[in-house]
């Protein structure tokens, strides 16, 4: 009975095979949407355990836990099923900066007098992320794929749309007999500039967020709490350890959101 459930929800999800392809998932759609919903079950049932205890404290009643799990679960639900989008996306961006050097590289093997087939397991060998997806393909080759199935393959697999360009000019220059090194340096070049105006973006964006973060991390705490320091000395409040160490733990929190954005931002380039 679940097992039809969750298959009839796999084929409805028809993205849901290409992503996990793509995030090296080996569950099947079925498989993982099972995973899924048992981990947002055990999930919500900590939660509930939790909400239990303070319904006991509080003596709150009971049908809140209920309220809990329910809520809880169909929070944890997708949480769990987004996991996919962020392998891939972090796959992505570790494809991205070494994509430009690698490129090059391959473009260089060539003009040196390489062939594809072995300048790719040579970048497989010197590149620790996008060397992996050209070890894909040298391996689907060594198993009897030819050269353009298995760069097409890639193609619709790799989570990086910047090596999918650049496997296109490779798979159409196999197919039309252009000079490849001409077609990647084509894409180099616009990789170059696209790179370039991701790191101008990037810097636009980081100004004002720099000011932000002087104006909320750093100025205001520092006068806010000498302010705190005086009042509490003329009008005899209350500042003890434990109110400081809230504070400085609130500022640690802020500081750290704020690196967690800036680094977010910041784009898959490697300088």
């Amino acid at each position: 009975m679940f097992d039809d459930y969750f298959s009839y929800l796999a084929k409805k999800d028809k993205g849901l095979v290409l992503k996990l392809e793509q995030a090296k998932i080996v569950d099947k759609p079925e498989e993982f949407l099972k995973k899924v919903f048992v981990s947002s079950f055990f999930a919500a049932f900590t939660i509930a355990l939790l909400a239990f205890v303070f319904v006991k404290m509080f003596s709150a009643p009971f049908y809140y836990i209920v309220v809990v799990f329910l809520l809880s679960f169909f929070m944890f639900i997708p949480f769990f099923k987004s996991q996919p989008d962020v392998i891939i996306k972090k796959k992505s961006r570790e494809i991205e900066k070494e994509l430009l050097f690698a490129t090059r590289f391959l473009m260089i093997e060539i003009q040196s007098g390489v062939s594809l087939f072995d300048a790719m397991i040579n970048i497989s060998k010197n590149y620790e992320n996008i060397g992996r997806e050209f070890s894909e393909i040298v391996n689907a080759v060594n198993l009897g794929t030819s050269l353009e199935d298995a760069i097409e393959t890639a193609t619709e697999k790799t989570p990086s749309n910047g090596f999918r360009k650049v496997l296109w000019q490779i798979l159409n220059s196999l197919k039309t007999g252009a000079d490849i090194a001409d077609s990647l340096s084509a894409v180099i070049e616009q990789i170059t500039r696209e790179q370039m105006i991701e790191v101008k973006e990037y810097g636009r964006k980081l100004n004002p967020l720099a000011m932000f973060y002087m104006i909320m991390a750093v100025i205001l705490p520092s006068i806010g709490i000498t302010m705190a320091v005086l009042l509490s000395s003329f009008l005899s409040l209350p500042l003890d350890l434990n109110v400081l160490l809230i504070i400085a733990g609130f500022l640690f929190f802020m500081q750290f959101m704020f690196y967690n954005m800036i680094r977010s931002m910041r784009p898959a380039v490697d300088l």
